[in-house]
């Protein structure tokens, strides 16, 4: 694990924690490459998170992020919420497993997916994380906020941290 924490604020980073921050995030920005030479983000809501910190998603295989991602599998899953940001980094994958489709369905997909489960646009996507990087400020969005308005007050070192792990 490479720690660059800035003050000692920030605990190491581990795979429990990238797994829970990605839990309690409804919905994430998924950056593919296009072309080799152009990276495109999409809104994608997290259908599932395994204790390994690998996430499914429901992809339509008619979209432009599936034909992204049959040319490139790398991805960066990103996450901006209250003073914390969450980058994470990992290699995509299509799975065609209806029972796992069906295990992780809920209502909110059937907007995206009227035939339902069985609909042949979708499919699974599972992202398998290879590493990830946190940055966060003490207490949440408002501490950090007055934490911030108190270093530039003060000319003091801004609030904060950053770590880093492999997953």
């Amino acid at each position: 694990m490479n720690s660059t924490d800035n003050e000692s604020n920030t605990q190491d980073l581990t795979r429990h924690d990238v797994a829970a921050k990605l839990r309690d995030t409804g919905v994430v920005m998924l950056t593919t490459a296009v072309g080799g030479d152009k990276l495109v983000s999409h809104p994608m809501t997290i259908q599932g998170v395994t204790d390994d910190a690998d996430v499914w998603f429901f992809v339509g295989l008619e979209g432009d992020q599936a034909g992204a991602l049959s040319g490139d599998s790398a991805v960066n899953i990103s996450i901006a919420a209250a003073g914390s940001w969450l980058s994470v980094a990992g290699h995509a994958e299509f799975v065609d497993d209806r029972g796992k489709v069906q295990e992780l369905w809920n209502d909110s997909a059937e907007g995206y997916f009227p035939e339902g489960p069985g609909d042949p646009n979708l499919r699974l996507l599972l992202v398998r994380t290879d590493s990830a990087q946190f940055w966060g400020l003490p207490g949440g969005r408002i501490a950090g906020a007055a934490h911030m308005v108190k270093a530039m007050v003060t000319k003091g070192r801004a609030p904060g941290g950053t770590d880093t792990t492999e997953l």
